[in-house]
Parts: structure tokens; sequence; C-alpha cells
């Protein structure tokens, strides 16, 4: 089963099931947004929420901007959420990297897109919504990316970054039995450039 939303050539999100979802939501309600960036559904219980957050672009533009009003709106949707449905999954490609160990080369990103303090600010607002991340419940080596740029040999050389996650509420946080990034999907002929994040409950 499947629930998606999308636009040719630009976003698009979307959830694969075993079983069909319930209760679809696409975009986040009341926030005027043509791109599509957001759905969510339930499965027995639990509340699913796919989200590709803006980039930002730089943190001079009118993008970055936007990513910020975004993350507030989506903020403040699963606050509501999170009442509605105390298990709730918030995963995507989130466009940032919450730590400085979540970065390759922290010195060479101090004040762009994807590592700025509002940005920062804004993930630890979704956790104090009563979500964690749960790639760091778990022990993990150090240097642990999901995206590598094409360019450079970024990927072969692990100059990277954890940009992509998987937030879970206290209730399922407790159910965790582990998080891992799957590297094996960007070595492929043609791969994206993220890699997966799984998180088994």
């Amino acid at each position: 089963h499947s629930v998606f939303a999308g636009q040719k050539t630009y976003n698009g999100v979307a959830i694969l099931s075993r079983e069909p979802g319930e209760d679809v939501q696409i975009g986040i309600p009341g926030f005027a947004d043509e791109q599509k960036r957001v759905i969510a559904a339930s499965y027995g219980g639990v509340r699913v929420v796919c989200v590709y957050i803006p980039n930002g672009q730089s943190i001079d533009s009118d993008k970055y901007q936007y990513k910020l009003g975004w993350l507030q709106a989506l903020h403040d949707w699963l606050k509501q959420e999170l009442l509605r449905y105390p298990k709730l999954v918030l995963l995507g490609d989130y466009n940032i990297a919450p730590e400085d160990r979540d970065v390759h080369d922290p010195a060479a990103w101090v004040g762009n897109v994807l590592v700025s303090e509002p940005e920062r600010a804004a993930f630890q607002a979704l956790l104090a919504l009563g979500l964690q991340d749960s790639f760091r419940l778990f022990e993990q080596a150090e240097k642990s990316f999901s995206w590598w740029d094409y360019r450079m040999m970024a990927f072969r050389r692990n100059r990277g970054m954890r940009i992509d996650h998987i937030l879970v509420s206290d209730p399922l946080a407790v159910l965790c039995k582990s998080c891992i990034i799957d590297k094996t999907p960007r070595k492929l002929e043609r791969p994206s450039d993220h890699t997966p994040v799984v998180v088994e409950l």
C-alpha cells in the first residue's frame, strides 16, 4: 500500500506500508504551501509523518526564511498531532545537521544552511515536544552520515552529514530495538546522494 504527494521534478513524499494507512493528511493544516513536503497516515495506532524539509539555499535568501517559517508551522501542527496520536514517528530529509558531530568538517560549514543556529534550534524545539532522535538512542560509530555530495569523492572519503532523521515520541522510544544508517544503496552505480535510515521497533 502507498500514500504519496509529489510534484514533477521537485518535491515529493510517500509512505509505503504492508497495511493501508488511515486518516491521511497531505500538507500542514493552516499553512498555505503549494510544495508537497508532508504526508501523514496512521497505522495500528501509530501516526507516521513523512517530511521533506526545505533546504534553505543560503542564510541570506528568501528560501531560508521560508524554511524557518515552515519549521515553525510544522512544530505548531505536531504539538496538536501528539495530543491526538501519542505514538508518533516524524521521519524524512530534515536538511538539518543537529550537532557538530553530524558534520564531517564543522568549521567548514559555519555560517551555512543545514547547520545554522536557528535551524538547530528548530530541531531542538521538535525534540522538546516529546520526540527523541532514534539514531542517538544507541551507541553509534563516529562520523555516521546519511548524505554525501556527489562531488570531490565525498562518499569515498566519508565527507558527509547526518541530515536524515527518524524522531519517535516517548511511548515509541522505549520500543526501539535499533537504528542504523544503511550505506549499501549509496554504493550503487547511480545512487541518491542520501542513503536510508532504518529504525526497528
